[in-house]
């Protein structure tokens, strides 16, 4: 199938309190995000995510759990966030997991690795 959007979707909620909860999670260590440390260094977005999403074949979404759809809901309650849904025709399906964010280590390269690499399998399937 076609994948037409990759959406990931951080195990946190969004907004002014939700990010505070993180944050004082994250220094606590009672809280982590593999998506998280993708995307961000310690206090800013990482230039080189940005440079990564243009050159991915497909638009990609970020959402916190409180800003998702239904149909996005009940698929991220099939995984567990943090996670990327690839949308293809029939729906929702996970592209890249939890464990697999947390074994990238916040790497950026590795994330972009593992998306090419499924998006380039379905491309051949």
């Amino acid at each position: 199938m076609t994948v037409s959007e990759l959406v990931g979707v951080y195990d946190a909620d969004g907004g002014l309190l939700g990010e505070a909860a993180y944050v004082w999670g994250k220094v606590r260590g009672t809280r982590h995000c593999g998506l998280c440390d993708i995307k961000h260094s310690t206090v800013r977005r990482k230039a080189e995510w940005d440079r990564m999403v243009a050159r991915l074949p497909v638009p990609v979404r970020l959402l916190h759990l409180n800003e998702l759809e239904d149909d996005l809901r009940a698929a991220v309650a099939a995984t567990r966030a943090p996670v990327v849904l690839a949308r293809e025709a029939g729906g929702w399906r996970e592209l890249i997991g939890a464990t697999e964010m947390d074994e990238m280590a916040g790497s950026v390269d590795a994330f972009e690795a593992a998306a090419l690499g499924r998006l380039d399998e379905e491309a051949t399937a």
